[in-house]
């Protein structure tokens, strides 16, 4: 076969980790490069979609934080003026026993009746008298939370919630990739606020976040797609790959066209890299990698935001009187995720499902919410009548009012939602990755290195540029492969700088040819 193009480094995927490693290479011109993707779009899973009376709902809830001043720098170069970005403090709750707790749910039982409150207490001292003293680690997620939280929290919050998560039994999950996910409570301070019923303080990376004016999550990585030169992106049919030989380094497309390469930088999901290779054990391994699909459902409701909701900005639900785990109201993070006031629309229906007053479009103001489900083999999802028992969710919950005039909806199924931290997925990874990497490819991003503990837009970007470094110049895949200090110093430039020379010291930088 005749390629019709070569390039030295090709990237398949312009989602934030594709659109990293593109960055890099076009910001140090030591190679030839394409970046190549399916959908017209740029985003991937950090796109935003439009329904056609103007609402915006992101591919499921995304905020931008950030561990890294190159990404920092590189989203500031796509959008660089102050007014294209709004900068929002996080109010967050959990719905539990018709109350509003403030996350973290475990920091915060001072906010539940006495009867709870007293049933986390006694699984907390349980927990730090009979747990903490182990000299083994915990074997799963599940004994993780008990050792850390106690079975009170485990069994209002965190084992129901976690499996409306991931759709599996924390029973199922590893617990190495934890770092700064979860909250473990400091007991003397939770005892504290139980006695004077306090309230614990933010917590978290993201406590404090940005979202951009116009555009949703998705604006931003058009942006940073724009700032590529545009004969290295090829969009649409032009750039879906429809197989790949690993022998000839050559990529098929869907319009007949090929590739040569030099080396290949998958951000596609693992398990759809294998199939596309044809390998056959690559594909059975990809077999043990289990992941979650995700539903996200969105309505557009006219008339005031209630006051219950005031600015809060994504709530979490680990009962079962919904069948959503997150609640965000995107209508908050920028009035223009929604249409002006002054745009006339029908209405579809109250929310009881009962028909609206008038048929005739009228004003708003308009606001919105956006839910994400989770689906798996481990747990089903009723999909023709998701709509229907999401808002009934939304009515149960008191987000909204059963007479709401709903003007908008939306729904879309994301097939590969979580990549699940399962107990076989570094088993799996172990031989996979370097597998493929012997094969001269990368893969790369939240489902081609399939480890959520880095799989936030920032961590996925930066797989991208760190990948690129790596093929270049051998340097260490940071995020990849150290997840834990990336976490742990967040916004420490610095840090990555002193962890970056240590690491050259251990694994001294190579030069790499990249067309034998």
């Amino acid at each position: 076969m005749t390629s019709n193009t070569y390039v030295d480094v090709l990237v398949i995927g312009a989602g934030p980790t594709g659109l990293g490693a593109a960055k890099r290479l076009n910001q140090l011109s030591e190679a030839s490069w394409l970046l190549v993707d399916s959908n017209e779009t740029p985003g991937g899973l950090a796109s935003t979609d439009v329904t056609a009376e103007g609402f915006l709902y992101d591919v499921g809830g995304h905020v931008i934080f950030s561990h890294y001043k190159y990404f920092d720098d590189c989203i500031n170069e796509a959008l660089p003026k102050p007014d294209d970005w709004y900068t929002h403090q996080r109010i967050s709750y959990v719905r539990c026993k018709k109350l509003w707790v403030p996350y973290p749910f475990q920091n915060n039982i001072s906010m539940l009746p006495k009867e709870d409150q007293v049933s986390c207490m006694n699984g907390m001292i349980d927990a730090a008298l009979e747990f903490r003293v182990a000299n083994t680690k915990p074997k799963n997620f599940d004994e993780w939370i008990v050792r850390m939280m106690g079975e009170g929290i485990a069994d209002l919050f965190m084992r129901p919630y976690n499996y409306k998560v991931w759709a599996v039994p924390t029973t199922r999950m590893q617990c190495e990739w934890l770092g700064e996910r979860v909250a473990a409570p400091d007991l003397k301070t939770v005892t504290k606020n139980v006695i004077l019923q306090k309230t614990a303080g933010n917590w978290g990376p993201n406590a404090t976040f940005r979202f951009p004016a116009f555009g949703g999550t998705g604006g931003i990585w058009i942006a940073v797609a724009n700032t590529l030169p545009k004969k290295n992106v090829r969009l649409g049919k032009s750039g879906t790959v429809e197989r790949i030989d690993t022998e000839k380094k050559v990529a098929t497309l869907a319009n007949g066209k090929t590739i040569a390469y030099g080396r290949l930088i998958s951000t596609m999901a693992v398990d759809a890299l294998c199939e596309k290779i044809g390998d056959q054990e690559l594909i059975t391994l990809t077999k043990d990698l289990f992941y979650s699909t995700t539903h996200v459902v969105g309505i557009g409701i006219r008339g005031p935001r209630p006051e219950n909701i005031g600015d809060k900005c994504w709530l979490y639900f680990p009962e079962d009187d919904c069948p959503f785990y997150r609640a965000t109201i995107f209508s908050n993070y920028s009035p223009n995720n929604q249409p002006l006031a002054d745009i006339k629309l029908p209405t579809l229906q109250k929310a009881d499902g009962s028909n609206p007053d008038s048929s005739n479009p009228q004003e708003g103001p308009y606001w919105s919410l956006m839910m994400e489900i989770s689906e798996s083999s481990m747990k089903s999802v009723d999909e023709p009548n998701l709509l229907r028992d999401t808002i009934q969710g939304c009515i149960n919950t008191n987000l909204i009012s059963a007479d709401a005039e709903i003007v908008s909806t939306y729904h879309r199924r994301f097939d590969h939602g979580y990549p699940t931290p399962s107990l076989e997925r570094d088993g799996v990874l172990k031989q996979l990755l370097p597998r493929l990497q012997a094969k001269g490819i990368h893969s790369r991003g939240r489902f081609g290195s399939w480890k959520y503990e880095v799989g936030n837009q920032d961590h996925s970007f930066m797989l991208g540029v760190e990948a690129v470094d790596n093929i270049l110049h051998g340097a260490t895949e940071l995020t990849l492969n150290y997840p834990d200090f990336v976490n742990s110093r967040a916004n420490t430039e610095r840090a990555l700088v002193e962890g970056k020379t240590l690491l050259a010291q251990l694994h001294p930088i190579t030069e790499i040819k990249i067309r034998n």
